[in-house]
This record gives C-alpha cells, structure tokens and sequence, in this order.
C-alpha cells in the first residue's frame, strides 16, 4: 500500500509540474507594465508555481516545530527576496530550476523525518531554499520598469509570507492531534514526490 501511495504521489506530482513555463506567470508571459500588472504577478506567481507553492507550505510546517519559527518562516522569505533581487541585477545560476526541485525534495524528505530539524540545518536550509526558489521568481520580472517591480516585490512578499504564516499555526494547532504525525509524513513524501517529479522534468523533458 504504501508503495502504491508513493508511485501516486510521483504521478501526481509529474501531472501538476508538468506544465508549460508560462504557465508560471500570471500575464501569460507577458512583462507586467503598470504597478497593478506587477502585484498581481508578485501573489500569483509563487501560487501557480506548484514547486513554488509547496516549498513555502514546507517552511511554514517545519518552522511551527522551532521556538521561534515565525521569525525562521519569516526568514525564507527575506531570502526569497535577495534570491529575487539577484536575479533582477543579473545574478546567473546555470540550472536554478535543479535546484529548485532539489530543495523542494529537501524539504519534504524532512517532513517525513520524525524528529524536529536543528536550528543551524533549519536556518541553512530555509536560506538555501529561499534564495534558489527567489532566483527562478525573479525572472518573470526581471527587466520590468520601477513601479511595476516594486508591487512585484511587495506582492510576493505578501503572499509568500501569508502562507508561510497559516502553514505554521496551521500546523501547531494540528499538533494536537493523534494523527498529526501521519498527517506530516504523508504531506512531506507529497511535497517530495513534487520534487522530484519537477527534477524529473528538468533532467529529462525539459526541451
């Protein structure tokens, strides 16, 4: 059963990355152009990406297991950015989206772990992820004019936040309960299995 739950999950998360590359942007691959553009692309872009979506839920389940895991989920975020930042000021890191599936495969082997990471590996880890992740988003933008680029960043910065936020309260209340490690495990070998169907897609498929 639980093979058969593994070979879903791969499944799963081949059909839901294997999608065109624009359909990570929100304008249709379209350079936003008027503040409006560029803050509707900052809270989509990271939503429509499904790497991208599991990632941040990742960071917020594993930061409700630290003391201070809203400032550590606050973290990725703030790394997210200069991962961004460094795109926009023409930053080049061959094979980023690797490197996105990478930590996304990272972050869900660790949700499967039972015991709780060690601040140092959460922060180096959460810093990885969020500058490799900050990376691939910059490039929707990147080349964008000023007020366009601004509501970009202050819209995922909003949005990355928000989810980062409910994922970790989600996840403490959660813990409450009996099944709430189950529950965690199962998450973290579908955020995996997200991964790795992402890297399958890049060694692979990608044109």
């Amino acid at each position: 059963m639980i093979a058969n739950l593994g070979r879903l999950i791969i499944v799963l998360g081949l059909v839901l990355s294997a999608k065109p590359a624009l359909a990570h942007h929100v304008m249709g691959g379209q350079m936003p152009l008027t503040f409006m553009d560029g803050l509707l692309s900052g809270i989509g872009h990271p939503i429509i990406g499904v790497d991208h979506l599991a990632a941040v839920i990742a960071v917020g389940v594993l930061a409700a297991t630290q003391s201070r895991g809203e400032w550590l989920g606050l973290g990725y975020v703030i790394a997210m950015m200069v991962g961004a930042a460094a795109h926009i000021g023409e930053a080049t890191v061959k094979g980023s989206e690797i490197f996105v599936a990478v930590s996304v495969i990272a972050l869900g082997l660790v949700l499967v772990r039972r015991r709780p990471l060690r601040m140092d590996i959460a922060v180096a880890l959460f810093a990885f992820a969020g500058l490799v992740h900050g990376y691939a988003l910059g490039e929707s933008i990147a080349g964008a004019q000023r007020a366009p680029l601004l509501a970009y960043f202050i819209g995922l910065a909003l949005i990355q936040s928000a989810i980062v936020l409910a994922a970790l309260f989600g996840a403490r209340v959660l813990a409450t309960h009996k099944v709430a490690a189950s529950i965690t495990r199962v998450l973290g070998a579908c955020i995996a299995g997200i991964g790795l169907a992402v890297l399958a897609q890049q060694l692979f498929f990608a044109a």
